[in-house]
């Protein structure tokens, strides 16, 4: 019996989507609020950053963006394909390689942060 690839792809795919759909911009509005100083006590400029110079802050953070390239390069592949691009291997090799350099240059600057 072939073990089926499909169900840990599209389990990313929905996980990504749903964590995107929630998290991620309250987190773009979290760091715009920060980035021009209009925030309220608790969530300073020092006190984000220790969050994200932290190991669970990192995990964190790399979950989201793992999560968010991965479920946008799927979604990009699917409209590829419903625009009418039918060359898949080509698509799905390009989509997917910019998710993984994108994962790994996340990985590199969140363990940048000190």
């Amino acid at each position: 019996m072939a073990i089926a690839k499909k169900a840990i792809v599209w389990g990313l795919f929905a996980a990504g989507g749903t964590l995107t759909a929630f998290i991620l911009p309250a987190l773009i509005g979290l760091f715009l609020l920060v980035a021009t100083g209009n925030v309220p006590g608790g969530l300073q400029f020092e006190q984000i950053h220790t969050f994200a110079a932290s190991l669970l802050g990192k995990a964190c953070l790399f979950v989201v963006l793992f999560l968010s390239v991965w479920h946008a390069a799927h979604r990009l592949r699917v409209v590829a394909h419903d625009f009418g691009i039918r060359k898949d291997k080509l698509i799905a090799n390009a989509v997917y390689s910019v998710a993984a350099i994108g994962t790994v240059l996340a990985a590199f600057y969140l363990l940048s942060i000190n």
